[in-house]
């Protein structure tokens, strides 16, 4: 008799949006070689992703940046404003400033160039589904760029611990039990770190935190 705990978990459900039919085909193909992945649809423009999503609820989207019509971080945008949102990961050969901080701020959980590997791509996608954002090196190197002054030097050794866990995609309930800390007060201290970073939600803060990784601790 088989128990909860013998239950294999279901696939992370994918979703590619791309609108070149040979790179969505070889997508398609890369990930469905493992188990816990399945792609449950495919879509050439951000109008029609929004509008499969929406239908096919998917866990994580594969977005291309520049498509004709409707582009990625504007689809990303209305994504997010589903009842059901799903993790969105750029997927681009597009290495521009400009699009990189808008994908951030328009709450993409990671920015990845078409050069990654199949190994990281999966990794990528399984870090997702978890709220764990992944930069591609490129990606990283240009949120780097910033004043002297870090947005990390303002903060408190233990807002530095609360940040640290928030890019690992804990939840607060997680994060106080790790710390020895009350789920309000976790709470409290995301609030703070929001404010002090200069960002909007959780996601953001952690691909800052994950952009300043190499920064040392202050003190």
């Amino acid at each position: 008799m088989s128990t909860p705990s013998d239950t294999p978990a279901p696939p992370l459900r994918l979703m590619l949006v791309d609108d070149h039919e040979i790179v969505r085909e070889g997508l398609r193909t890369l990930l469905e070689q493992e188990e816990d992945l399945e792609v449950v649809g495919e879509a050439e423009d951000g109008e029609s992703a929004v509008r499969m999503a929406a239908e096919r609820h998917p866990d994580v989207v594969l977005m291309d940046v520049m498509m004709p019509g409707m582009g990625g971080i504007e689809a990303t945008r209305r994504l997010l404003a589903l009842p059901a949102p799903p993790r969105v990961l750029m997927l681009t050969s597009l290495a521009d400033e400009a699009a990189i901080r808008e994908a951030v701020g328009a709450g993409a959980m990671g920015y990845l160039m078409k050069d990654v590997s199949r190994i990281e791509l999966v990794r990528a996608v399984r870090d997702a589904a978890r709220d764990r954002p992944t930069l591609h090196p490129e990606a990283q190197r240009i949120l780097m760029k910033r004043p002297e002054k870090s947005p990390l030097d303002d903060l408190t050794p233990r807002e530095r611990s609360v940040l640290d866990l928030v890019a690992e995609g804990k939840s607060n309930r997680q994060i106080a039990n790790r710390l020895g800390l009350t789920e309000g007060t976790v709470k409290g201290y995301v609030s703070i770190l929001l404010d002090k970073l200069g960002v909007q939600d959780r996601t953001q803060a952690a691909l800052l935190a994950v952009s300043l990784k190499r920064t040392p601790p202050k003190g």
